[in-house]
């Protein structure tokens, strides 16, 4: 957790990466401030709604990917 109480993206930054994508690339892309995917990835700021479905369309992953940096696993228990 950030001094903000905000947690950092940690997929955002990881898929960036991997992709071989500068902050600036994507910011550009997504028509927003390199300072606000900053501000995303190191948890000082969160995207609304609108931003996190823009950003799972442009990696193409899910938005638990971008926020935990991996794929959310369902358990399913019958009772």
């Amino acid at each position: 957790m950030s001094s903000t109480g905000l947690y950092p993206m940690l997929g955002l930054r990881m898929i960036r990466k991997q992709r071989g994508y500068s902050q600036l690339k994507v910011a550009m892309d997504l028509s927003i401030s390199r300072e606000a995917l900053s501000y995303y990835e190191n948890g000082q700021r969160s995207p609304d709604v609108q931003m996190l479905l823009r950003l799972s369309d442009y990696f193409h992953v899910s938005i638990d990917y971008l926020i935990r940096g991996k794929e959310y696993d369902v358990m399913w228990e019958k009772e």
